[in-house]
């Protein structure tokens, strides 16, 4: 019973089959196209109908990535940051996440920000961004997912046809109880289904309307032989102190017990061993006088 539901829902899904088709015929000609030309007239006006159906420009959809490394002062670099963050709220410009990292062994720090910038604002981001410090790096990457824009949306299209099919064979008087319950599973699939292909959609558009910026600030190295390179060996010298004294405090910590062991047997071990020696000496037989 369920298989002739979905032929029914099937039939009457060909009249808008049959209408769609129907569009796609081309019209008869009129009496002036069916009026003979000249060769050379009929072969330009052929190949101007060829063009005009060709050239119709079908939409891109590219997903657009861009990829900066800036170079600033370490006293700078905090300052930058917020203020690229401050200046994307001024334009149509979403920050996605941001961070600024201090290295546990290094002096300087790091900062990371990515961001979706509509297109007609990107150029004024980079402007401002390279005006807060040195650009060292600047890639961009391009995806064309127009295949699967494309694919998304007939899925979604045909999902949404077949469960409104479904959602009225629901309300037939003629279905028995069974129908209903097989009817009902086969909408909860497709729903979910639905659900699912418009989550994508989603989040294609997210990527293909707006271009991802990832910015990663970084402190300029100071040049070799500056007084600035003394300042940092001092400062590596007194970190690899530090790491030796607090190696050296965890060895003692885990010894200390150990000790309570080790120094009674060891100060037993010498006493008994004094003892026989004595011992020793004491049943030796004396060595014979010279005379």
């Amino acid at each position: 019973m369920f298989r002739k539901l979905l032929l029914l829902c099937l039939a009457a899904l060909l009249p808008f089959a049959s209408g769609c088709e129907k569009k796609m015929v081309a019209p008869p000609p009129s009496p002036v196209d069916q009026v003979p030309v000249s060769g050379g007239a009929a072969s330009s006006r052929a190949s101007a109908a060829q063009v005009s159906l060709t050239s119709a420009p079908q939409q891109r959809f590219i997903v657009e990535r861009h990829k900066l490394q800036i170079l600033t002062s370490a006293s700078q670099l905090q300052k930058s940051w917020d203020s690229t963050v401050a200046f994307c709220g001024t334009m149509q410009c979403e920050v996605t996440s941001s961070s600024i990292i201090t290295q546990a062994n290094g002096p300087f720090p790091t900062g990371s920000i990515s961001m979706r910038v509509a297109p007609q604002d990107l150029q004024k981001l980079i402007d401002y961004v390279g005006k807060l410090g040195k650009i060292s790096q600047y890639t961009t990457e391009r995806q064309d997912v127009t295949t699967q824009v494309v694919d998304t949306d007939a899925r979604i299209k045909n999902l949404t046809a077949f469960r409104d099919n479904l959602r009225a064979m629901l309300s037939k008087p003629s279905a028995t109880v069974k129908d209903l319950i097989e009817i009902q599973q086969q909408l909860t699939e497709t729903q979910s289904e639905l659900d699912s292909e418009t989550s994508q959609r989603k989040i294609l558009a997210s990527e293909t309307d707006k271009i991802a910026v990832q910015i990663d600030f970084y402190v300029q190295t100071p040049a070799a032989g500056s007084f600035s390179a003394i300042k940092e060996a001092f400062s590596e010298a007194g970190s690899d102190l530090a790491d030796s004294t607090a190696a050296l405090i965890s060895f003692v910590v885990t010894i200390i017990p150990w000790l309570i062991l080790i120094i009674p047997a060891i100060w037993l071990f010498v006493r008994l061993w004094r003892k026989f020696r004595r011992k020793r000496a004491a049943l030796s037989p004396p060595s014979p006088q010279s005379p």
